[in-house]
């Protein structure tokens, strides 16, 4: 049985969603967020016939995220998904996502690896903080100036007005290292909720780069951030990208898909 989620609903959905807190996090953000009866959020969720849940859908605005530990109505949930005027994106775990194929059709693919640090056991204790600093408003502009000299970022560079919000509503922190007036180094989180946030926005200046900055920037974020009982996780596709974070403690969980609404 599929039906639309209530508040009634939030103790049960969180239980379900809190064993792969990382997989889930924009779901849990979202929720925890906005709740179940903003107008561009809609959650529903499917239940076996002895009454446990077994499948969860989120729709934020035009974009669609199913969560499942096991079979599922993937047709019931591509008639929800297909029906809706405002659908634009598809995206979860790999091998949920690809049960769609038959329902949904999309000519724009993009697969990535999903990594999770669950604890700091490779962090080290002896971490040298002095000259990492936590972003304030104040150092929204100091840390675009260092993502729009990056030419990694030319494409992929968030808004000004996105990191401020993540600042302001404490959804999202960021840890850099300046030289004089000007950083060179930085890492971000994005959709903190009180269980997981994702890091993002990785970065170091061309000109100081290979002196172990970002991994220092980034083993004080997540050093924080797990002292508060959170999980963190991170998309890469780069498998270099990708070794870096594994000495840090990441460890692959999956892999994420994203689709576009074919036209």
């Amino acid at each position: 049985m599929i039906r639309k989620l209530t508040a009634n609903d939030h103790e049960q959905v969180m239980g379900y969603l809190s064993e792969e807190r990382a997989l889930n996090l924009f779901i849990i953000g979202d929720i925890e967020n906005f709740g179940y009866d903003a107008d561009f959020q809609q959650v529903w969720g499917e239940w076996d016939d002895k009454g446990h849940m077994i499948a969860i859908l989120l729709r934020y605005k035009g974009n669609f995220i199913p969560y499942a530990k096991g079979p599922f109505d993937v047709e019931g949930f591509a008639n929800i998904i297909t029906s809706d005027e405002n659908f634009q994106i598809l995206s979860g775990k790999e091998d949920i996502i690809d049960q769609f194929a038959p329902y949904i059709s999309s000519n724009k693919k993009k697969g990535m690896y999903f990594a999770e640090m669950t604890n700091g056991d490779v962090l080290g204790l002896e971490l040298e903080r002095e000259d990492i600093r936590i972003a304030g408003e104040e150092d929204v502009e100091a840390i675009f100036s260092l993502r729009e000299r990056i030419e990694e970022f030319s494409s992929s560079i968030a808004s000004r007005e996105s990191m401020l919000h993540s600042i302001q509503s404490k959804t999202g922190r960021t840890y850099f290292i300046k030289e004089g007036d000007t950083a060179i180094t930085s890492v971000s989180t994005t959709a903190e909720n009180s269980m997981s946030a994702m890091v993002v926005g990785v970065c170091t200046d061309t000109g100081f780069r290979n002196k172990g900055l970002a991994s220092r920037c980034l083993s004080a974020l997540c050093e924080d951030v797990l002292k508060e009982g959170k999980t963190l996780c991170l998309f890469y596709d780069n498998p270099a990208a990708g070794s870096i974070y594994k000495r840090l403690g990441f460890k692959d969980i999956g892999r994420w898909t994203m689709w576009h609404k074919t036209a």
